[in-house]
């Protein structure tokens, strides 16, 4: 297995220390700019909210993005099946 390494994030004004696989924290960095990007830009556009207000608007935002936008290995995995759904149909016709 693996050996998990020590990354200090932070979400919103906050700091956690997480540990994970070297190979992973390219993506955990991206996906934490996007979030605190999300923040900022419902700060600005919802002022007046407390920041577990605005933590919770972004979890909604992004657990509602398409999958297949953040993972282009689902995306593949989607268009073969809708390919092989495709087939199946033109077959009974």
């Amino acid at each position: 297995m693996a050996e998990l390494i020590p990354v200090n994030i932070v979400i919103g004004d906050r700091t956690y220390r997480i540990k994970t696989s070297p190979s992973d924290e390219e993506a955990i960095r991206r996906t934490l700019k996007t979030i605190n990007e999300k923040i900022v830009e419902f700060k600005t556009q919802f002022s007046g909210k407390d920041m577990q207000d605005y933590i919770a608007m972004v979890m909604i935002w992004y657990a509602t993005q398409t999958s297949a936008e953040t993972n282009p290995a689902l995306e593949k995995e989607m268009t073969d099946a809708l390919l092989k759904i495709e087939q199946q149909l033109d077959k009974v016709k």
